[in-house]
């Protein structure tokens, strides 16, 4: 027996009163569906004065009013749904009441309570979260491709390792394998020819779960997905089988690591979200950046310097981080290279995937911290022929390919190195706070680790 789905309508008063609880009725009358209450978010001026209590006894169901201002009551929105529970959002409102950008807050709202939101022409689902996990977990996920994940998840494995958690990261990637793949990062060395080796025999060696291997020097698990919707969720992925593998593997902690915008499709205890401060301002707090930001225990804004982000739009993006989630806590952070390999008093090609307005900063750094003479950089590691063409200008005049374990690091930059005899040196991204107002992403990490484990010990005894 179909149980029945629950409606909440947001109406206007724009709309002729009878117009709309005609409406109203229709949707009450389709099989299984069940009208349970009416909010009215705005237009309230061309209605005749009148209680909620006399509109419901007009509507024939629960009636609930906004502000009479020009406002959209969100949080009236989020407490209705809260009260009543319902598996659909259904917007019988329209223009002038609501247009595009508060269409998308609204829907960052319900999708934030696990419901889904609809109107005419569109309609919005909750992301897919399979309960699978059986140790305690979190996921890294993030507003935007390009803004660090990789390297704030590799980080966070390592200082999860170093404190003794046993962690195991999975990570699902474009260019990840058919059957979840085990990397026991653990346990082999993580050579450039090793990986050479894999690449040959077709297995894309720069996906991320080989990254995070190599980087942390942990056990990885690899997944595939292919496409990202608005709000996060993917067309198909094999992250469930992965998940399910790691409830099986030597690993106490689990980390479930996104993709671009794509967020793992795995419930977990707790949620780090990273926000790239260098993204058009537009993208963060508009459509469903909201949403993302909304879904965090911790927020890691990354690219926090000049000149992918100026002061002011640093800050304006924390109190917007703030308004939309007060109860999460914000690290404001830069990257900067580390050779995972002895580069000292060594001429360097670096290839990064950074752009090229932090090249100065970032060989700048590599040069003061690690010794080395940088005499060439290329940022284009997304782009094998250009990649092939920076190579070809600088492979006579260095000893050392340092690159990140990105995209064409393993098809191109290291075959290319190691058939010029130049020594491979991968290079990780390591965080670090701009200011110590912000205390330690470290600490902050490890305080995050800990309440998902107790949120899991709470599940498990209920």
């Amino acid at each position: 027996m179909t149980s029945l789905k629950k409606v909440v309508c947001l109406v206007d008063g724009e709309h002729y009163l009878p117009v709309t609880k005609s409406a109203i009725d229709l949707l009450d009358s389709i099989e299984h569906m069940e009208v349970v209450s009416v909010i009215f978010i705005g237009g309230t001026e061309k209605l005749r004065s009148g209680s909620e209590e006399e509109y419901a006894e007009l509507m024939g169901r629960p009636v609930y009013f906004g502000p009479h201002t020009d406002e959209i009551p969100y949080d009236l929105i989020r407490d209705m749904v809260e009260k009543y529970q319902p598996d659909l959002v259904m917007d019988l409102s329209d223009e002038p009441v609501l247009d595009y950008t508060k269409r998308f807050k609204i829907a960052s709202v319900v999708l934030g309570l696990g419901v889904t939101y609809e109107g005419p022409d569109f309609k919005f689902d909750p992301l897919t979260q399979y309960d699978v996990l059986k140790k305690p977990s979190l996921k890294i996920l993030g507003t935007g491709k390009r803004i660090g994940k990789t390297a704030v998840s590799a980080y966070a494995a390592r200082v999860i390792n170093n404190n003794n958690y046993n962690p195991c990261v999975v990570a699902m990637g474009r260019g990840g394998p058919e059957e979840p793949e085990i990397v026991q990062g653990d346990e082999i060395e993580i050579t450039p020819q090793f990986l050479m080796e894999q690449s040959d025999k077709g297995v894309h060696a720069a996906s991320d779960h080989w990254e995070g291997a190599l980087m942390s020097r942990i056990l990885t698990i690899g997944c595939r997905r292919c496409g990202g919707g608005m709000g996060g969720d993917v067309f198909i992925t094999n992250m469930k089988k992965g998940a399910e593998l790691a409830n099986t593997v030597n690993a106490e902690f689990l980390i479930m690591e996104g993709s671009g915008a794509a967020i793992p499709p795995i419930k977990t205890d707790k949620e780090i979200v990273l926000v790239g401060v260098n993204q058009p301002l537009m993208n963060i707090e508009n459509f469903l950046g909201p949403f993302r930001i909304g879904l965090a225990d911790l927020v890691v804004l990354t690219m926090c310097e000049e000149p992918m982000a100026s002061e002011e739009k640093i800050n304006h993006v924390i109190e917007l981080v703030k308004e939309i989630n007060p109860d999460a806590k914000i690290i404001p952070t830069v990257f900067r290279p580390k050779p995972l390999g002895d580069i000292q008093n060594k001429n360097v090609l670096f290839a990064t995937t950074a752009p090229d307005s932090v090249k100065k900063v970032l060989v700048d750094h590599l040069e003061s911290e690690y010794g080395c003479k940088v005499i060439g950089t290329t940022p284009h590691l997304s782009n094998r022929p250009l990649l092939q063409k920076d190579i070809q200008k600088y492979i006579d005049e260095v000893d050392v390919m340092l690159t990140e374990l990105k995209a064409a690091a393993v098809d191109v930059a290291t075959k290319d190195a190691l058939e010029a005899g130049l020594e491979v040196v991968y290079c990780d991204n390591i965080p670090l706070v701009i200011s110590k107002e912000y205390g330690s992403l470290s600490e902050s990490i490890i305080e995050l680790v800990d309440a998902a484990i107790g949120s899991f010990k709470s599940k498990s005894t209920n």
